[in-house]
C-alpha cells in the first residue's frame, strides 16, 4: 500500500488540544481526523469558489433579476397570508 505524502501543520496548542479530544471521542487518529476536516474544507471552498465564478458569469450576461423582480419575491414570501398559513 502507498503511503501518503507528509503535510506539517502548525497549530495553536488549544486547537491540537480539540484536535486530539475530537480524534480520542471517535476513536480515530489525529491525522484521520485532520485530514477528514481538511478534505471538507477544501470541498465547501471549491463549491463556493466555483458558484461564485458561475454568478458573476451570469451577471456579466445580465442573468440576474432586476430590482422589481425582488420585490415581488420579497413580497410574496413576507406577506401576511403567508405568515398565517406557516403557523
Amino acid at each position: 500500500m502507498a503511503t501518503s505524502p507528509v503535510v506539517t501543520v502548525r497549530l495553536e496548542p488549544e486547537l491540537r488540544e480539540r484536535l486530539d479530544r475530537l480524534a480520542k471521542a471517535q476513536r480515530r487518529s489525529r491525522s484521520f481526523v485532520a485530514t477528514e476536516a481538511i478534505r471538507e474544507y477544501v470541498k465547501v471552498n471549491e463549491w463556493q469558489i466555483e458558484e461564485t465564478r458561475k454568478a458573476l458569469a451570469e451577471a456579466d450576461r445580465g442573468e440576474f433579476a432586476t430590482p422589481s423582480e425582488v420585490r415581488r419575491v420579497v413580497k410574496k414570501w413576507t406577506s401576511p397570508k403567508r405568515s398565517a398559513r406557516a403557523r
